[in-house]
């Protein structure tokens, strides 16, 4: 048990560095007006759920269960919380269980700042970000892990495919639609490409944690993890630059971290559950599909997804959960009850992650939704035309990204 608390401890700073990259990989990707906001808008996520995770979300989502949907008080402000007893999840204490599920709580809200980007209060962010937690978050992770009704159905999620990344990519979709487009020009440009690749490195490598770290213990499940991850997002990789090349005519870096990313993504509920092959086949897949959205059916939908959190996170973070269905094989990991049609089974497996999406997305779609009403009714949402002119940096925080403070 020693060496699987060690195993998870570490994994659980991988996952919480992956926040600081990401706010590197989007902050990378927004016009120079706008980088301290994003870098903020990541980076309070550091602060926020991490309260909210020890005061109530851990109980609401690990401790009971009611109605199969949410968890309950009992380990409020985690007064009643035993730390060091055997986690009914895996080989290891409960506060380390606790520690990695905190992580998870951190970067998923993290993920939806990149749709919305330039365009919101910050005041009125910090409330979603409450709000989310509490009635989206919570519960989702109580109906997937924490004893609810998709888990008692079988539905597999090695890592997040459906709490983190479906859950983040809508979220993203439906407040950049209720947010409406930009007001800027055409010529604003990415600030900081270096800042992009750098975030992308950090993001992979912190992933090790995210995906290895779920099996919670140091075994050949989190070997097969590693592995599978690895293979999918070099495929992901790989098939983004050949797009690139032979549709723009050029590859290009934001196109090969775009890709990354989107491997990265769709492997995560399937990494511990699918062989070498599916992890290929995943990846192929998933970025077909991003890459479809993202170029040719977002510009017609006009849908101001600034970042493509949705085109990244939504599509392959969907498309990852329904084939992790057709691949998962018992072979690989004995929990899995049901091999996918590709593994020698049937499409049982299949029928029920196409169920456990469905929910997800209707389910956070009409949450988000019905925040944001009542929000807008405490709060502006969206910042002025002639403020989103001039930038968040000076508009919210008064800094420019060379730390040049401006005076009232």
């Amino acid at each position: 048990m020693a060496a699987n608390e060690v195993f998870v401890f570490i994994c659980t700073i991988l996952v919480f560095f992956m926040t600081p990259g990401l706010a590197f990989f989007y902050a990378g990707m927004v016009s120079r007006k706008n980088v301290v906001n994003t870098l903020m808008s990541v980076f309070i996520m550091c602060s926020i759920p991490v309260l909210l995770w020890v005061i109530i979300g851990y109980s609401l989502s690990f401790s009971g269960n009611y109605f199969n949907i949410i968890g309950g008080l009992h380990d409020f402000m985690l007064h009643n919380f035993n730390f060091t007893a055997p986690a009914t999840a895996g080989p290891i204490s409960n506060g380390s269980y606790m520690l990695f599920q905190m992580m998870f709580a951190v970067i998923t809200p993290a993920l939806w700042i990149g749709g919305i980007v330039g365009r919101m209060k910050f005041k009125f962010l910090i409330l979603f970000t409450i709000a989310w937690c509490i009635l989206i978050y919570y519960p989702l992770v109580h109906i997937v892990w924490g004893g609810g009704f998709l888990q008692q159905m079988g539905v597999l999620d090695f890592a997040g495919g459906t709490v983190i990344h479906i859950n983040a990519g809508i979220t993203a979709l439906v407040l950049a639609i209720m947010l409406g487009r930009h007001h800027r020009g055409k010529n604003d440009k990415a600030y900081n490409l270096t800042w992009v690749f750098l975030g992308t490195v950090i993001l992979w490598l912190g992933w090790y944690g995210f995906n290895c770290g779920s099996a919670l213990a140091i075994n050949h499940i989190a070997f097969q993890a590693m592995l599978t991850t690895t293979i999918a997002t070099a495929t992901s990789m790989l098939t983004w630059i050949i797009l690139d090349v032979f549709i723009l005519g050029a590859p290009s870096l934001m196109g090969a971290c775009t890709g990354t990313l989107c491997g990265l993504v769709a492997i995560t509920p399937a990494c511990g559950f699918v062989g070498i092959g599916s992890a290929i086949a995943i990846g192929i897949i998933a970025t077909l599909c991003s890459y479809t959205f993202i170029k040719y059916l977002k510009p017609r939908l006009h849908v101001d997804d600034t970042l493509d959190a949705f085109g990244c996170h939504g599509i392959s973070g969907i498309v990852g959960s329904l084939l992790t269905g057709l691949f998962a094989s018992k072979a690989i990991n004995p929990q899995v009850k049901f091999n996918g049609i590709f593994a020698g089974g049937s499409l049982h497996q299949f029928w029920i992650q196409l169920l456990a999406t469905t929910f997800s997305i209707v389910f956070v779609a009409i949450m988000v939704f019905l925040i944001v009403l009542v929000l807008k009714h405490v709060t502006k949402m969206r910042v002025t035309p002639e403020e989103e002119t001039k930038g968040l940096d000076l508009s919210e925080h008064k800094e420019r990204i060379d730390c040049d403070v401006i005076n009232d």
